[in-house]
């Protein structure tokens, strides 16, 4: 089963400080990402983007999400080709990854052998946001810069809430817009369990009184 948000794309955000400044990080407050409001995350991620030594971000569109599986690419392979995509740019001595992989060691080893150069150590990990700072730095900004994107499609899509399959308000858009143009909008991701059920409910499943007028 799929995870994540239905709507909008997914943010992968990598972030570099000298390690000497990584005491920095807990002292202006940053935490897990889950555990920190959007207000608090803005502010951080401000922060942190003038005094990192460098970071790089990757959004993945809805569409590029769904191409996956014509690709026969399952989403934790997604996300390793992305994450390496930033740390080969980034190119940083000592990495910390946040596992997307039951095996958290297989995912670093799968890691290691999409990088174009050899670090010093890959230190991977689930629930690395939640114990090491520099994953929940990356991890806000990430946070922050979907934040921004959400609020864009808002205004372009009226106001859907925080576009995951959890929040009623986000499935309300969905039935309301496949009802109404037979279709789902471009910024949802159709490969997603919630979504191919609201069109097979919405649109493709034909009602008796369709055949009657």
């Amino acid at each position: 089963m799929l995870k994540g948000s239905v709507l909008g794309p997914m943010v992968i955000c990598g972030i570099c400080f000298i390690e000497s400044n990584l005491s920095f990080l807990p002292e202006i407050g940053v935490k897990d990402s889950k555990k920190t409001s959007p207000q608090k995350r803005h502010q951080l991620a401000k922060i942190l983007k003038k005094k990192c030594h460098s970071l790089k971000i990757i959004e993945i569109s809805a569409q590029e999400i769904d191409e996956r599986e014509l690709k026969k690419i399952t989403m934790n392979r997604l996300e390793e080709l992305k994450m390496a995509e930033i740390i080969n740019d980034l190119r940083p001595d000592i990495i910390y990854i946040d596992a997307a992989d039951v095996n958290e060691e297989r995912f670093g080893i799968s890691i290691m052998n999409l990088l174009d150069y050899k670090p010093k150590e890959i230190i991977s990990k689930h629930k690395a946001d939640d114990t090491f700072p520099i994953v929940s730095a990356s991890s806000i900004v990430a946070k922050d810069r979907r934040d921004t994107l959400i609020e864009k499609m808002h205004k372009n899509y009226g106001f859907f809430g925080s576009g995951y399959p959890s929040d009623t308000r986000t499935i309300k858009f969905l039935r309301n817009y496949a009802k109404k143009y037979k279709k789902v909008p471009k910024i949802a991701r159709k490969s997603w369990s919630t979504t191919k059920k609201i069109i097979n409910e919405e649109v493709s499943t034909k009602k008796i009184t369709d055949f009657l007028n």
